[in-house]
């Protein structure tokens, strides 16, 4: 029992208590319990009543009709009650482990078996018998004593059916009581091991199916996440293990068409960055060689062979990106970089950009250095997408908001970069999503759905984080928190980030 009682407790250690596992607990070990209880309190029951029943009969029949008849016939030969009483009592007819009391038609105790003088006790049962029909009385309680007893009576009546007495006859209960709870608890052992042994067998059950299904889960979020290396351990040579088996193939041929299609986007990639470079070198060529020369058809055809040569080849660079990450072969070249100064140097190139699209720039950025260990062109990159997102998602007059502050987190230093800007904003349902590869909140805005998906791992590659809130109609605020070795002392931060 206590070996079976350590192996529940190790099945338990290893289940959680959750979905089909709490449904199945619940809707089978919770219903045996309630049968099993209810099956031990109608045999509890049951028991009792043939013991009592038992007993009932003993004494019954130490006050059975012969024994009145005995007393009726002796008084009606002018004996007396107590003389009759002392006769029975000396003929030992009676049940020894009984005692008998002879009572009078006054319920007066005239005789005990016991030889001991009864007063002043309750007999409920007696005047059940004096009252009833048939003259007979049963009662199960306690004496003034508090012992606990079964009492039967029975009335003696004389020749003119006149009741002059009657014979009463009690056992103690204690051993009857003792004995029934020795069988109902033994009853109740066996129920419990019962029960073990049923819930034992369901922890296995749920040990060979529903841990293995769970883990089946959990490998299909990996795989849904991108994760295409997972595989399932085949334990069992069943329904289940076929399952994982085809679930193992599915990730090898998902992770074999992943393949192919990074090596292809890498490839056309490749390919169409020569001619466009190409492209575009020679259409600034042309443009700023011979412009005066040439007609404003002309000019302004090759303004936008330039134009658009730099916009394929900045798409074609973030599918560039999209393969190494991919394929995890984004590299970075650290080194020690100031953040804050590859920040304004970003932000004095993209400020004349924004003003020829009608949007002010405004930024804050205290005069102190963030030393990190960074790429400084990948942060270039990511502070560039940052901006081009709030430019792209505004409409003239505007403005974008740039402040940096030094923060403290968990004994680290890290300076924390926040662009906001005025724009249409990102709606509830899709700001979950905006990080996902190729996800596009706005289809009517330009892009490929890919850059912030780069720029958030270029970010975490870094040691950093990129938090997005947005309100639908009221603008996006972006945050860049990323380590650095020499953030100034805490009690310098405040006045740093309060310099405007």
């Amino acid at each position: 029992m206590e070996r079976l009682r350590k192996n529940i407790a190790s099945k338990l250690k290893m289940i959680k208590f959750q979905g089909i596992t709490k449904r199945w607990l619940i809707n089978i070990v919770a219903v045996i319990a309630v049968m099993f209880a209810v099956t031990f309190i109608i045999a509890s029951v049951s028991v009792k009543d043939f013991y009592y029943s038992s007993v009932e009969n003993i004494i019954g029949s130490g006050a059975s009709p012969s024994v009145v008849n005995y007393f009726s016939m002796n008084l009606d030969k002018g004996l007396t009650l107590e003389a009759v009483a002392a006769d029975f009592i000396e003929s030992g007819t009676y049940n020894e482990k009984t005692t008998v009391w002879v009572i009078d038609s006054n319920a007066n105790v005239v005789f005990s078996s016991s030889g001991f003088s009864v007063a002043n006790q309750k007999m409920p049962d007696f005047n059940t018998a004096v009252a009833s029909d048939e003259g007979i009385g049963k009662y199960v309680g306690r004496l003034s004593s508090g012992e606990k007893v079964m009492a039967f009576t029975r009335t003696i009546v004389n020749g003119d059916d006149a009741v002059v007495g009657a014979v009463r006859v009690m056992t103690s209960l204690s051993q009857v009581d003792s004995q029934i709870f020795t069988v109902c608890f033994l009853m109740a052992i066996i129920i419990l091991a019962v029960l073990c042994i049923i819930l034992y067998s369901n922890l296995f059950f749920i040990n060979s199916i529903i841990i293995p299904v769970r883990e089946i889960t959990q490998t299909t979020q990996k795989i849904a996440k991108g994760d295409f290396s997972v595989r399932i351990e085949k334990k069992y040579d069943d329904e289940i293990g076929d399952l994982c088996d085809g679930i193992n193939s599915m990730a090898e041929d998902i992770s074999e068409t992943d393949k192919m299609k990074n090596d292809f986007i890498s490839t056309i990639s490749h390919e169409l960055r020569t001619p466009l470079t190409s492209i575009k070198g020679w259409g600034e060529t042309l443009l700023f060689g011979s412009e005066e020369r040439m007609d404003e058809l002309t000019r302004k055809g090759l303004q936008v062979i330039v134009s658009e040569s730099g916009r394929l080849e900045g798409f074609v660079e973030e599918l560039l990106d999209f393969s190494r990450l991919q394929s995890g072969r984004m590299n970075l070249r650290l080194a020690k970089v100031d953040v804050l100064a590859e920040l304004e140097e970003t932000l004095f190139t993209f400020r004349e950009r924004a003003m020829r699209e009608g949007i002010e720039v405004k930024y804050s950025i205290p005069n102190y250095p963030a030393v990190a260990n960074a790429d400084a062109n990948r942060l270039t990159q990511v502070f560039m997408n940052i901006l081009d997102n709030a430019l792209k998602y505004s409409r003239a007059p505007s403005k974008i908001f740039v402040k940096a502050t030094f923060e403290k987190k968990d004994g680290k230093d890290f300076v924390v970069i926040a662009v906001a800007d005025k724009g249409c904003g990102i709606s509830k349902e899709d700001l979950p999503h905006v990080k996902e590869k190729f996800y596009k909140a706005n289809l009517s805005v330009r892009g490929s759905g890919i850059g912030l998906a780069v720029t958030n791992e270029i970010v975490t590659l870094h040691g950093g984080s990129l938090d997005i809130d947005s309100e639908q109609g009221r603008g996006t605020l972006v945050s860049i928190s990323l380590p650095i070795d020499n953030a100034p002392a805490e009690e310098e931060i405040k006045e740093i980030n309060d310099i405007e």
